[in-house]
């Protein structure tokens, strides 16, 4: 079933082109969770008064039944972030990160650490 997926530009005229990318990576992350309800899109040229290039902001939020995966590059510090494309595969591999995590977790692949008893004295 098709992830329900609502698509934002900021600071920019939308792109049939970077919303066909968006939606392409979006049908990917069901690989990662079967489980996702919905996914939010917002990609934002910020507005810049420099002479450098303008470094997209992208953030995804992704709604599973428990804890929301969000991604955020609201600053990202990589120039590469000049090309729109660089920033969706960026904040899309971030989220697929954090839902292979959050996967792990449920299933208890991953070892939680006992903390040290605390000192009497």
């Amino acid at each position: 079933m098709p992830i329900p997926l609502q698509i934002s530009f900021r600071n920019m005229d939308p792109s049939p082109a970077v919303e066909e990318r968006i939606r392409k990576k979006a049908e990917k992350l069901e690989r990662f969770n079967d489980r996702i309800v919905g996914c939010t899109v917002v990609v934002e040229a910020p507005h810049r008064h420099h002479h450098k290039g303008k470094l997209y902001n992208v953030r995804v939020d992704i709604s599973v039944p428990g804890k929301d995966v969000v991604v955020d590059r609201a600053k990202p510090a990589d120039h590469a972030h000049e090309d729109v494309y660089v920033a969706l595969r960026d904040a899309f591999d971030a989220a697929v990160r954090q839902l292979e995590d959050q996967a792990r977790k449920l299933r208890g692949d991953v070892k939680t650490h006992v903390g040290r008893p605390p000192v009497e004295g």
